[in-house]
């Protein structure tokens, strides 16, 4: 029977690319709200091309397909890292100290999941790693 750590050592990153996948998952109903009104979200009823909120939408609809499939995922997730954080401080941050109280809970989660994708790489269920042969490597420290 094998032993946890090597358990652990076999599916840690096969788990990086469900992680992957789930949160760029998450993350894209928010343009495909936007765009396509799937969910709808009232607020996105009448969206101005260029307005900061479209563009916005651009940059997640893009970022979130190229880190869902796992192609460009380290600049694509850091692209999208630096997108969430600017609407964390832009949006939630004046309202309040606590995320909890301004709604900006997914804000954060989303910054630092990206920031994590984009050190960690896409995991070996992706484009990268077939295409390049990289990204699915564990680095030990």
């Amino acid at each position: 029977m094998a032993s946890l750590a090597e358990v652990r050592t076999h599916w840690t990153p096969s788990i990086l690319s469900v992680f992957r996948i789930v949160v760029a998952l998450l993350y894209l109903q928010h343009p495909m709200a936007k765009f396509f009104a799937i969910p709808h979200v009232a607020a996105f009823d009448h969206l101005q091309p260029f307005s900061l909120i479209w563009v916005a939408g651009v940059i997640e609809l893009v970022g979130g397909l190229l880190v869902l499939v796992g192609l460009f995922t380290r600049p694509a997730a850091f692209i999208l890292s630096g997108e969430m954080a600017v609407a964390y401080f832009m949006v939630r941050a004046p309202r309040g100290f606590f995320p909890l109280v301004t709604g900006g809970e997914a804000d954060v989660f989303f910054c630092f999941a990206f920031l994590y994708l984009a050190f960690a790489g896409p995991g070996p269920w992706s484009v990268d790693h077939a295409w390049r042969g990289t990204g699915g490597e564990v680095r030990r420290y």
